[in-house]
């Protein structure tokens, strides 16, 4: 039997642990373990992030690191954007108003990259839009509804909803 260490996250604001081997991913952690299965696997390689979940207020590929290197840390997946009242998010709004999304894949991977610019630069122009999603592919939109659905959050996040 390989040997596991108890990895200890908060996840979407509630304690989470489970037991774990030293090289399992963190995504794996996530959706294997955790049973948060929005975090998508996209190409084990960090260059689609269809993994991306936020640590520590980061945004990070969950496919570039082991589980036990968050141990101890704070992680947003895509299941914690909505209110614990289940009310969207203005971005989950967004994509859907703007038609952000087609196939789906690439949508928490964008969300969470959009959350954590919207909460460093709540009024970005187009181009920091762009430059804030550039980590993530997405092969169905060609990404102007991406950007669309972006600004439409941050209006309604500007408008205090």
């Amino acid at each position: 039997m390989a040997k596991t260490e108890l990895v200890r996250i908060k996840v979407n604001g509630r304690d989470r642990e489970a037991p774990a081997e030293p090289r399992l991913l963190l995504v794996h952690f996530i959706r294997d373990l955790l049973q948060l299965t929005g975090t998508h696997i996209g190409c084990d390689t960090s260059n689609c992030g269809a993994c991306t979940v936020i640590l520590d207020g980061k945004t990070v590929k969950s496919c570039t690191m082991f589980a036990v290197q968050a141990d101890g840390a704070e992680i947003l997946t895509i299941e914690g954007v909505a209110s614990k009242e289940g009310k969207f998010h203005p971005l989950q709004e967004g994509f859907k108003e703007e038609h952000g999304l087609q196939c789906g894949f690439c949508t928490p991977g964008m969300i969470l990259s959009s959350y954590a610019l919207l909460k460093e630069n709540p009024r970005p122009s187009e181009d920091e839009i762009r430059w804030g999603i550039s980590g993530n592919l997405c092969r169905c939109t060609g990404y102007k509804n991406i950007v669309k659905a972006v600004q439409y959050a941050a209006n309604k996040m500007a408008q205090g909803a």
